[in-house]
């Protein structure tokens, strides 16, 4: 004695697509078992573009100007996988945030929506300058 019953009245599909007009094992499977896996990713340009706006809400303790347009940040790269490595130096060696200021990048750069892993580098060469400032920020420090 069986205890499976069918409880399907519409027939199934075989593997080759077929109609077969009995029940079979192969039923067709939805393709939503990958939503939230297969998610377009966001374009890397749109991507570097807030992250850019993220540094420019991170502001240097000693002068009163954004990181970004202090020119503290060298390189920012995206691999495919949404990696963000971001090569970035500070105004000296002997810099107070040296041990702050990477790790609050990670943690605000990380929380962007679409932003994988982060690293940041801290560089020392080339060393940084003035002319390294955004003619944005040389004007707000009053040297323009």
């Amino acid at each position: 004695m069986s205890n499976i019953t069918e409880t399907s009245e519409t027939p199934l599909e075989t593997p080759s697509g077929e109609n077969s007009g009995e029940a079979s094992a192969y039923a067709p499977r939805k393709q939503d078992y990958l939503e939230g896996f297969t998610a377009e990713k966001p374009d890397k340009e749109k991507l570097k573009a807030e992250i850019i706006e993220t540094l420019r809400d991170i502001y240097d303790p000693e002068i009163p100007v954004n990181i970004y347009d202090l020119g503290l940040i060298y390189d920012i790269e995206i691999g495919d996988d949404n990696h963000v490595v971001i090569k970035m130096t500070l105004t000296t060696p002997n810099c107070p945030v040296a041990g702050s200021m990477p790790a609050e990048i990670e943690l605000r750069v990380g929380q962007i929506k679409g932003v994988g892993a982060v690293e940041v580098e801290l560089v020392w060469d080339p060393p940084w300058g003035m002319d390294r400032i955004s003619d944005e920020a040389k004007l707000e420090l009053g040297l323009l």
